[in-house]
């Protein structure tokens, strides 16, 4: 062999492993890429010391009901609840399109939900009644579960249901990664590196899917494309973290 050839020969050899290093070997390691996680286009909403960007859905600082344990925000129901109080929380920053990346935790029996397009004013007097939601649920020990699929952990409630269910029990961390595009009028939700849920975000095939809900005659649900994230007080333990956002 030439030297000439055995260069050629060595870097073929070299090209060969770092493509085999680059590509994809598994499911979750291509959904992954695909939502495009370079950390400097991502916003941090929250860092686990905090709750900076967070307040009260209607106005207010973040009370003893949200707690800090272990790098995740923890809601634990009051005991004792006066009349008409609420301890959902929203950020306080709005979205319009963007890919939003958390890690949820719920009770035995736990109930929540994470909602996007929130728009907060007086009239409105919880985030559900403005932005749709992601379901936060113990499929098992929940029986909302046992009212339909889209009511099942990670549906889009009361919509569209999961395409196969990949919830972990409750006690474990779920990772979901939701996805609103307004441009191509495209939404997705992955839940543990499987996409379960896609939607359109607007116009005629949306306004189907809400009329065909309960929301149908709610006014103000879901017309607002830009709007704040919002995490749910649905009486039960919850816990997030990891939480970050990326626009598009």
């Amino acid at each position: 062999m030439t030297r000439y050839a055995l260069i050629l020969l060595i870097l073929f050899s070299l090209s060969c492993k770092q493509k085999e290093k680059e590509e994809p070997k598994t499911e979750v390691e291509m959904t992954e890429m695909a939502q495009d996680t370079s950390q400097e286009q991502w916003q941090i909403l929250f860092d686990g010391t905090s709750f900076d960007g967070w307040h009260l859905y209607g106005g207010g600082e973040i009370g003893e009901q949200w707690k800090l344990e272990e790098g995740a925000m923890v809601f634990y129901p009051p005991k004792e609840r006066s009349e008409g109080a609420s301890y959902n929380i929203v950020t306080d920053d709005e979205y319009t399109n963007f890919v939003l990346s958390l890690e949820w935790k719920v009770s035995e029996g736990g109930n929540s939900g994470v909602f996007w397009g929130v728009y907060e004013d007086e009239k409105f007097g919880r985030p559900y009644q403005t932005g749709p939601e992601i379901q936060v649920l113990d499929d098992e020990g929940h029986p909302d579960a046992k009212n339909g699929t889209t009511h099942q952990a990670g549906a889009l409630y009361d919509m569209v249901a999961p395409s196969k269910n990949v919830v972990n029990p409750a006690g474990e961390w779920n990772k979901v990664v939701l996805t609103v595009n307004h441009n191509v009028n495209q939404g997705s939700v992955v839940m543990n590196g499987e996409t379960i849920v896609e939607f359109p975000v607007h116009g005629e095939a949306w306004d189907k899917m809400v009329a065909n809900s309960k929301f149908a005659d709610w006014e103000g649900f879901g017309i607002y494309k830009t709007g704040k994230i919002g995490l749910q007080d649905h009486g039960d333990v919850v816990a997030y973290r990891n939480i970050k956002i990326k626009r598009l």
